[in-house]
């Protein structure tokens, strides 16, 4: 299996797991290291506010999960980490709980001759996200969007 694929099956397993505890699973990063596989996970508390001793208690949950599971075969290593201050935007509850507030987008495809923007959030549905620029408002696709932050 090839690690797109394994990350798929990765988070089908760890989603619901983190989701009966109140967590939400931000992004999932599975890729080979000089040192073997590293898994990396970005969690957050539904309504944010997770703490070093909650990612203490899901590294040993999700290693154990995973152990269980036989889905990687090879030695890995785990992080599980906040998202921080500067979270990816990636859904529409990303989106919308940025509403209101600044953005920085980096896009797959230019819009309007634009492949990087600064832009207001307005809205979002599960197709597009509507953005205030300079120019008027936007409707950007989520799957022209390569990345995305809130300006802090």
């Amino acid at each position: 299996m090839e690690y797109s694929e394994i990350s798929e099956e990765l988070k089908k397993i760890i989603q619901p797991a983190l989701e009966e505890d109140g967590f939400e699973l931000v992004e999932l990063i599975f890729a080979q290291s000089r040192f073997g596989s590293a898994l990396a996970l970005l969690v957050d508390r539904i309504g944010g506010g997770i703490n070093l001793g909650d990612c203490t208690i899901l590294n040993r949950k999700i290693g154990e999960l995973l152990d269980v599971s036989g889905l990687i075969q090879e030695g890995y290593s785990l992080e599980v980490s906040s998202p921080g201050i500067d979270r990816p935007l990636k859904t529409k509850n990303d989106f919308l709980r940025c509403a209101g507030k600044s953005a920085k987008f980096f896009l797959r495809e230019a819009i309007n001759g634009k492949i990087e923007l600064n832009a207001k959030v307005c809205q979002a549905d599960d197709k597009v996200v509507r953005v205030e620029t300079r120019q008027g408002i936007w409707e950007i696709p989520l799957s022209n969007i390569n990345k995305a932050k809130q300006i802090i």
